[in-house]
C-alpha cells in the first residue's frame, strides 16, 4: 500500500442519537485534520435507508466504515448490525460498535452478529476524542478497506 492510498479519505457513517456524542465525534474528526467525510443519522431505520440509498438518501455515498451505537430509536443497533451483515451488498462494510454499554452480553452478541470491533465510549471528553482518533487512524492508516461499491 502506498502512502497516498493509506491516507485517502474514507466515507464514515455515524449512527448515533445522542447529539453530544455526535458533536464530540465531529470534533475528533476535525481536530485530527483528516479529510474523511462523516455522515450522521440518528436512528436505526434511518441508517438502513441511508445504507440502502432509499428515499432522501438515494444519492448517499456508500460508507467505507460504520460507527454504530447500540441503543437507538426506531431500530435498535443490534437489529441494524444483523441486517447489515445479512445483506450481500452491505456485509463487507466494517462496523465498529461504539456504545456506552460495557456489558458482556452486548459485546458477545455484537461479535456474534459479526461486528468488526466493539468499543465502549469513554465518558471523559478527551478520552472520547482519543478513542475516535484511534479508530480513524486504524481504518485509514492500518487496515486495507474493501473497494466501495455504489449502486
Amino acid at each position: 500500500m502506498t502512502p497516498t492510498e493509506r491516507l485517502s479519505p474514507i466515507e464514515v457513517l455515524l449512527v448515533e442519537d445522542d447529539p453530544g456524542d455526535v458533536l464530540m465525534t465531529r470534533e475528533a474528526f476535525e481536530e485530527h485534520k483528516v479529510n474523511n467525510r462523516l455522515a450522521v443519522v440518528s436512528d436505526g431505520a434511518e441508517a438502513l435507508a441511508y445504507l440502502r440509498q432509499e428515499g432522501e438518501y438515494s444519492d448517499a455515498v456508500r460508507p467505507d466504515l460504520i460507527l454504530l451505537d447500540l441503543n437507538l430509536p426506531r431500530r435498535d443497533g443490534r437489529e441494524v448490525l444483523a441486517e447489515i451483515k445479512a445483506d450481500e451488498e452491505l456485509r463487507r462494510i466494517p462496523v465498529v460498535v461504539l456504545t456506552t454499554s460495557a456489558a458482556d452480553e452486548d459485546i458477545l452478541r455484537s461479535y456474534s452478529l459479526h461486528a468488526n470491533a466493539y468499543v465502549t465510549k469513554p465518558v471523559d471528553f478527551e478520552q472520547f476524542i482519543t478513542v475516535v482518533r484511534q479508530i480513524d487512524d486504524f481504518f485509514v492508516s492500518v487496515v486495507r478497506l474493501p473497494p466501495r461499491v455504489d449502486r
